[in-house]
């Protein structure tokens, strides 16, 4: 009989695979949570509160959840002024899923440096694996792949 109580979740948190998936959980959540509020205009405070319900958020890295929905929240302009140079048709256009999945990534390869831009590239691809339409996900990989290029030229040379 297997059963999880509290001092597991803390002995799982000390492996190294772990953070990373704590991390996916976290952005997936990001993800579902701009995703709501870009169909159902609510208070962002709100979104975030009923996003922290979800059964999975005990398993995400909630610190990371915090940052990475108020800094998409608070840039949204500035995302979709990124995301909009490359993509092939308006940004009101984007399926709402592959939409907020560019956000969230996009936000990452602008605005966080440590995490490396492969890796914002792989997770968004990933998200859109699971959520996006057939094929979205090849789309969501070149999109960020000409983002990641602008974002950080020096890194993407490499």
């Amino acid at each position: 009989m297997t059963t999880r109580n509290t001092n597991d979740s803390a002995q799982t948190s000390s492996k190294k695979s772990k953070p990373s998936q704590n991390r996916r959980k976290a952005r997936e959540l990001v993800v579902k949570a701009i995703y709501r509020s870009m169909l159902n205009a609510g208070e962002a405070k709100q979104i975030a509160l009923d996003a922290q319900e979800d059964p999975d958020y005990i398993k995400t890295d909630q610190a990371y959840f915090k940052q990475l929905f108020e800094g998409v929240s608070a840039q949204v302009e500035k995302l979709d002024q990124e995301i909009a140079l490359f993509i092939d048709r308006s940004i009101k256009e984007l399926s709402p899923v592959e939409h907020a999945i560019l956000r969230v990534s996009t936000y990452e390869l602008f605005f966080d440096v440590s995490i490396p831009y492969r890796v914002a590239i792989n997770e968004g691809v990933e998200l859109a694996k699971i959520y996006g339409g057939i094929d979205g996900h090849k789309y969501i990989n070149g999109v960020l792949d000409k983002l990641a290029a602008v974002a950080r030229p020096l890194e993407f040379r490499k």
